[in-house]
């Protein structure tokens, strides 16, 4: 399993990743659900590196991206995020298939993908070869045509009308039994999250690169009305990589 070296808080020393990131859950208010967002950036703040974020991973960032998905209920994405990384079926570790059950969790994570028109390869493996079978949230005005074939292969689910409400969406999918949601972006979608004051923990990895250029940041999106207070939890390190975990301010 994989383990950590805590920067902070203090005293420090080797902690195993999901005992870092299994504390209790932030009060989740009224959306149902608790979400985390986890994303990498450069140190210079890039998110993606040539449309892509696969070239600021490493291996360390890859391992906890595995714990923190098989800690969670759903993976909450957007559709250009699945079609920029090729999303494959998401599985958890074997080796917390007794915490999940313990927990009361199904054995995988759910794949809930946020898709105003569903133009969705529905025949990649992330829906063919799903262990828990996805979920797609969509939108009134979604072409009835891709809304059948979809459900084919998924669970539909209707939250808005021309854009996806993702308060009304996070609702559903909790009162379907998903109130731990993991969001692994992209910036459209984690801008849209704290714009709609839905983000209760940020769990950012700064990749040990630097990339220059004009790169998305992790948010891409209309400025913040305010910004969003959020309060340092701690801070790992593991093959030069920083994990960061903040959590949400007070609300209010």
């Amino acid at each position: 399993m994989l383990t950590l070296t805590q920067l902070y808080p203090p005293p420090g020393g080797e902690v195993v990743a999901t005992d870092a990131y299994s504390g209790p859950p932030v009060d989740a208010g009224d959306a149902g659900a608790h979400v985390r967002v986890n994303m990498v950036a450069s140190v210079d703040g890039a998110a993606t590196l040539a449309g892509r974020v696969g070239a600021l991973t490493g291996h360390a960032d890859q391992q906890l991206l595995g714990v923190l998905r098989s800690l969670c209920d759903v993976l909450l994405v957007g559709a250009a995020t699945i079609r920029a990384e090729g999303y494959g079926p998401i599985r958890a570790l074997p080796e917390l298939a007794d915490r999940r059950r313990a927990a009361g969790q199904q054995p995988a994570p759910r794949l809930a993908v946020l898709s105003r028109s569903l133009d969705l390869d529905l025949g990649s493996r992330a829906f063919t070869a799903a262990v828990a079978r996805p979920v797609l949230v969509t939108t009134e005005r979604a072409a009835p045509e891709r809304v059948a074939a979809g459900r084919e292969v998924a669970d539909v689910v209707i939250a808005g009308d021309e854009s996806v409400d993702l308060r009304t969406a996070l609702r559903l999918l909790a009162g379907h039994g998903m109130r731990s949601v993991l969001s692994e972006g992209g910036p459209g979608v984690v801008a849209e999250l704290f714009a709609a004051d839905l983000v209760d923990e940020l769990c950012l990895a700064v990749s040990p690169v630097v990339v220059s250029g004009t790169e998305r940041r992790v948010t891409s999106g209309p400025p913040l009305p305010r910004p969003v207070p959020l309060r340092l939890e701690a801070v790992y390190e593991r093959d030069d990589y920083l994990f960061t975990r903040y959590v949400r301010g007070p609300r209010g």
